[in-house]
C-alpha cells in the first residue's frame, strides 16, 4: 500500500541499504504438520551476481509463487531494492512446505538481508501471513497451533494478520501483534512506528443452547433413552427405522445433551478447525461440540483425511463431538470400512511418501438407516407394504460388514410415531434435564477413570473393564446365559459391559445389577447376526 507518508519516511534514510554484499539473515515462520504447528527457519542470503530469486527447502507451489508476491508487495510498500541474487532456504529442508503464510517471514528476512531491518530484532519472533500484491497481510490457516508451538519453543512474540490475532491470543503467555500490512511490520522493526500488542477481547464464555431440543420430540421414548446412554458413556449408536420415523431429528439433538467442552478439549477442537480453515470470523475459542454430517457421496479421503500432504477429514473434524452418517448403507463400502481404525483406536494414521501423520478422532458415531431399500420392511402398522424381496433385503443390509457393526455399541429400532403420540399435550423432557443426568454420569466416570487419562466408559480397554465393571451375582448369570445363547463375540462382551457400566452410572450405582445388563443386552441384541 503506497502512500506519500510511507514513501517520504523510507526515502528519508531510515531504511537505507548497507554498503555490503553477501548478507545473510534469518527469520522464523510457521506451518502445520498434522494437527501441530511446525516452526520454519527462513534463511535469506542476498549477494552480488546475476539477479535471481530462488526458494529451496521443498517448497510447494504456493510457496514457490511467494517470490512474486513478496517482490511486488515490497515494491508497492514504497521500498526499493537493488537487483541482486537472492536465495531463500526453508528449514528443515526434508519437510514439504505448502503454506502461503511464509510470505511475511520471507519478505522481512529479505529486508533484513538487505540491511533495512535489524536482524537482532527478529530473534524469538515468529511471523505468519500471506501478502497481497499491495502489501496487505491476509489471514492464513493454522495460526493457533503455530502460536502454541512458538510458545513451547521459547518465542516471545508473534506477528500475524490482524484477522488471526484473536486466534493467537488464545494461547496466552506470548505477545501477539496483529498487523494489516507489511509496512507496519517494517516500521515496528525499525522503531519508526512501534506496534502495540493485541489484547484479548472478552467473548461469550457460556454454552449457547441449540435450538434443537428433545422437548420437541414426541414419543420415541426408547430411542431417547438409548441416545441418553450413548451420550453418557460416549457410545456409538445405530438407529434402524422406516422413513419419517424421526431418526435424523433425534440424531441432530444428541449434541444438546452432551456435556460442554473442557478448556483442553476446546483448544484441541479449535486447533483442528484452525488448520482446516473453518474457524468463525472472530477466531475465538470453540465452545460447542462439533457435529459433522457428511453426505453419503463423501469419498474415503474426505472421510478419513489425506491428500499428498495429509489434511484432517470428517472423523477428525468430529473430534470430541458427533459424526452423523445418515443413510448408512448408501455410503461407499470402502469409505465405511476405513472407519474401523478410528472407531477402535480413536485416532487415524495416514501414511504418505513424504510424511506419516496421526490425527485425533475421538467421536460418537451416530448412524441411521432404513431396514430395506424401499424403507418399509417390518412396518406393519404404517399401512405400507414392503416391495423388496428377501434377496434384496439381504443385499442391502450386507453392505455393512460384521466387523463394522461389531464396533457399534448400541443398535436400536426406531418405530413410526403414532397419531396419539404426536398430538399429546404433555410436554416432553427437555434436553437440559437430560444433560444434567448425562453430566453427572460423566463426572462419575471421570472420578473413576481420570487417572488413566480417559473420560468415558466407551474408551475403556479390557483391563479397565475388568477393574471397574463389578457385576452382581444375578448380572453374571444373565450375561453368561446371553453370551451362550446369542453367540456374542469377545468384542461384543466387552461392549455390553461398557454399556452396562454407563447405565449403572446413570442410576448412580457402583455395582452393575441384573437390570443394567439386561438393558445393555437389549440394546445390542440385533448386532450379532444382521441388522434385520
Amino acid at each position: 500500500m503506497r502512500t506519500e507518508a510511507a514513501g517520504s519516511a523510507i526515502s528519508a534514510g531510515r531504511l537505507k541499504r548497507k554498503g555490503v554484499h553477501g548478507v545473510f539473515a534469518r527469520t522464523y515462520g510457521g506451518t502445520t504438520l498434522g494437527v501441530d504447528g511446525l516452526i520454519i527457519d527462513v534463511e535469506v542470503d542476498a549477494s552480488a551476481g546475476l539477479p535471481a530469486f530462488d526458494i529451496v527447502g521443498l517448497p510447494d507451489t504456493a510457496v514457490k509463487e511467494s517470490k512474486e508476491r513478496v517482490r511486488t508487495a515490497i515494491r508497492n510498500s514504497g521500498i526499493v531494492l537493488r537487483q541482486e541474487k537472492v536465495t531463500v532456504n526453508l528449514a528443515p529442508a526434508g519437510i514439504h512446505k505448502d503454506s502461503p503464510g511464509l510470505d511475511l517471514p520471507i519478505a522481512v528476512g529479505l529486508l533484513a538481508a538487505y540491511g533495512m531491518v535489524d536482524a537482532k530484532k527478529l530473534e524469538k519472533t515468529l511471523m505468519a501471513g500471506e501478502l497481497s500484491l499491495e502489501g496487505e497481510c491476509r489471514p492464513v490457516r493454522g495460526v493457533l497451533p503455530m502460536t502454541v508451538q512458538a510458545k513451547e519453543q521459547g518465542f516471545e512474540r508473534v506477528f500475524v494478520p490482524a484477522v488471526n490475532a484473536t486466534e493467537a491470543l488464545l494461547v496466552g503467555g506470548i505477545q501477539v501483534y496483529g498487523v494489516h500490512t507489511l509496512l507496519e511490520v517494517v516500521q515496528d522493526l525499525t522503531g519508526e512506528k512501534p506496534l502495540q500488542p493485541a489484547k484479548a477481547v472478552a467473548t461469550a464464555g457460556k454454552r449457547q443452547d441449540s435450538l434443537d431440543d428433545f422437548a420437541d420430540v414426541q414419543g420415541q421414548f426408547a430411542a431417547k433413552r438409548a441416545l441418553e446412554i450413548a451420550a453418557a458413556g460416549g457410545h456409538n449408536i445405530l438407529m434402524v427405522g422406516v422413513p419419517g420415523a424421526g431418526k435424523t431429528m433425534l440424531a441432530r439433538r444428541l449434541n444438546s445433551i452432551l456435556p460442554g467442552l473442557t478448556r483442553e478439549e476446546a483448544l484441541e477442537v479449535t486447533k483442528i478447525y484452525s488448520i482446516a480453515g473453518l474457524l468463525p470470523p472472530d477466531g475465538g475459542l470453540l465452545l460447542q461440540r462439533p457435529f459433522r454430517s457428511p453426505h453419503h457421496t463423501a469419498s474415503m479421503v474426505a472421510m478419513i483425511g489425506g491428500g499428498r500432504i495429509p489434511r484432517p477429514g470428517e472423523v477428525t473434524l468430529a473430534h470430541h463431538g458427533v459424526l452423523f452418517l445418515d443413510e448408512l448403507p448408501e455410503f461407499n463400502k470402502t469409505t465405511l470400512e476405513v472407519l474401523r481404525q478410528p472407531l477402535e483406536d480413536r485416532k487415524v494414521t495416514i501414511s504418505r511418501v513424504h510424511a506419516t501423520l496421526t490425527f485425533p478422532a475421538s467421536f460418537i458415531l451416530v448412524a441411521a438407516m432404513n431396514p430395506c431399500p424401499c424403507g418399509y420392511h417390518g412396518d406393519a402398522s404404517g399401512g405400507h407394504t414392503c416391495a423388496c424381496t428377501p434377496a434384496e433385503i439381504r443385499r442391502y443390509t450386507r453392505k455393512l460388514s460384521g466387523p463394522l457393526l461389531d464396533r457399534i455399541d448400541i443398535h436400536i429400532r426406531v418405530p413410526r410415531v403414532s397419531y396419539q403420540e404426536l398430538t399429546v399435550k404433555r410436554p416432553a423432557e427437555s434436553s437440559a434435564a437430560i444433560r444434567e443426568r448425562v453430566t453427572a454420569a460423566r463426572q462419575r466416570q471421570w472420578e473413576r477413570l481420570g487417572a488413566c487419562g480417559i473420560f468415558s466408559n466407551a474408551q475403556m480397554n479390557h483391563r479397565l473393564i475388568q477393574q471397574t465393571c463389578s457385576l452382581s451375582h444375578g448380572a453374571q448369570k444373565l450375561l453368561e446365559a446371553a453370551f451362550s445363547r446369542m453367540k456374542f463375540s469377545a468384542r461384543s462382551y466387552d461392549r455390553i459391559l461398557k454399556v452396562s457400566r454407563t447405565i449403572a452410572d446413570l442410576s448412580g450405582q457402583t455395582e452393575i445389577w441384573e437390570e443394567h445388563v439386561g438393558e445393555a443386552i437389549q440394546l445390542r441384541s440385533n448386532i450379532d447376526g444382521n441388522v434385520d
